[in-house]
């Protein structure tokens, strides 16, 4: 399912416009990415979390030429299944 067929099946449950929804699930990918951005963890219980990781520097190889090569520090997002949604695949 991709984000417009996302936006029509919440319209569809809901009785609410596309319009509204698509604004909806814009405001929430805002809100989440500013958050994580800043450090602080998204969670919505149950269903998924959102939270910043930092990996550290190291060394790594170029795959071509075998050099080591020095890899930057760098963040990443770490996204969890909660509770409600593992026992939804499971059935």
């Amino acid at each position: 399912m991709n984000r417009s067929e996302l936006v029509a099946a919440v319209a569809e449950h809901t009785g609410h416009t596309q319009a509204a929804v698509n604004g909806v699930v814009d405001a929430i990918f805002a809100v989440v990415s500013k958050e994580v951005a800043q450090g602080n963890k998204v969670t919505i219980p149950g269903w998924v979390s959102f939270d910043r990781t930092n990996r550290a520097a190291r060394q790594g190889r170029n795959p071509q030429t075998g050099a080591t090569i020095q890899i930057a520090a760098s963040k990443g997002v770490k996204v969890s299944a909660g509770s409600k949604l593992k026992a939804a695949v499971k059935h």
